[in-house]
């Protein structure tokens, strides 16, 4: 059970269903250089340094073509986050707010996305800037980052 005595002024705790309703696949983990959430920062900076995306076999083949995006928005599952609380009140401002209004890693479903710079594929290894979590956070996938106005990474000398 989550520690009770991290819960903010204001902030709404809810007892947690006692059974799933889904199943996920972890694909992989993050490597970063923050070995905790206080370390970590609070937002992924594309200039920030860089981290590796390890993806485990078989899933590595899934990432046959993705050098051809400089971005990649990756899903991760914020593993040591609480996920009962409602609302919350974040420390820079202690304003009370529901948790989808927030960017919180404290969620119902701590899924968290962030958009990165792909820097290189090193075989099963994606070294990539701009990730904002703790080392060893759990994958579950990797999605190119497609819209009309995306760059898409340069093309490679004789080819």
């Amino acid at each position: 059970m989550p520690n009770r005595s991290d819960i903010r002024a204001g902030e709404t705790v809810v007892a947690l269903p006692g059974q799933a309703q889904a199943a996920l696949y972890f694909v992989g983990r993050i490597r970063t250089p923050w070995p905790d959430r206080a370390s970590c920062p609070r937002q992924g900076r594309e200039d920030g340094p860089e981290c590796r995306i390890e993806v485990d076999a078989p899933w590595d083949a899934a990432l046959d073509g993705i050098e051809g995006y400089a971005r990649i928005e990756v899903l991760y599952w914020l593993h040591e986050s609480r996920r009962d609380i409602l609302r919350q009140s974040p420390r820079d401002d202690g304003a009370t707010r529901g948790a989808f209004s927030l960017r919180s890693p404290v969620r119902p479903n701590p899924i968290a996305t962030q958009l990165v710079r792909l820097v290189r594929r090193e075989g099963s290894v994606l070294v990539v800037r701009g990730l904002d979590c703790i080392d060893g956070t759990p994958l579950v996938d990797l999605k190119p980052d497609s819209c009309a106005y995306s760059p898409v990474a340069p093309a490679k000398a004789g080819g």
